[in-house]
């Protein structure tokens, strides 16, 4: 009888992005590290120097004629570089869609509430999508709606522009608003 287990496990060989020390295979590199001027040297010396200061020689640069390399402890270059990344997607803010929905017999109370929220939200930066959503009989009314949205559109002309004329989409008639670049 057979044994039945698993089968020849091998542990994966962690794969680097950059070529480190023994792996670089150009036989010169161009050498950048702090307090040196960059210089072409050939790979023996470049890997004697990094030895010498007991960090890592990084290939940076593989594509350019020869490879840029750095003197670099290999395992702070990537944290650093986490941290950079980190930064970058924290100050980019993501664009949402904020929607705002009326009916046909929208009153100016509630008409007045919306715009100064819709306000806000193209002050923020997000796109406002308003639609006017007809329900049973009130499908006769779309002219009204398109005037809401207009008028509408007309209250936001300071903060937000108007994508496109509204259009219908069923029983919606929809209307998105995009922020005004801030001079």
């Amino acid at each position: 009888m057979q044994r039945r287990g698993k089968p020849n496990f091998k542990p994966k060989q962690v794969q680097n992005e950059h070529r480190l020390n023994r792996e670089i295979t150009a036989p010169e590199v161009r050498l950048i590290s702090d307090g040196m001027e960059p210089a072409v040297y050939p790979l023996a010396e470049a890997l004697k120097l990094a030895e010498e200061q007991g960090v890592d020689l990084v290939e940076i640069s593989p594509n350019a004629v020869p490879p840029v390399c750095r003197i670099i402890d290999y395992r702070k270059f990537l944290y650093e570089r986490k941290k950079k990344e980190k930064e970058q997607k924290a100050k980019a803010k993501q664009s949402e869609v904020k929607e705002i929905r009326f009916t046909p017999n929208t009153d100016e109370h509630d008409f007045d509430f919306k715009a100064k929220h819709a306000e806000k939200f193209l002050q923020e930066g997000n796109k406002v999508k308003c639609y006017v959503q007809f329900k049973g009989r009130a499908i006769m009314f779309q002219e009204r709606g398109e005037l809401l949205l207009l008028k509408f559109a007309e209250r936001l002309a300071e903060v937000g522009s108007l994508e496109s004329m509204p259009k219908m989409e069923g029983r919606r008639m929809l209307a998105i608003f995009t922020p005004k670049k801030k001079k």
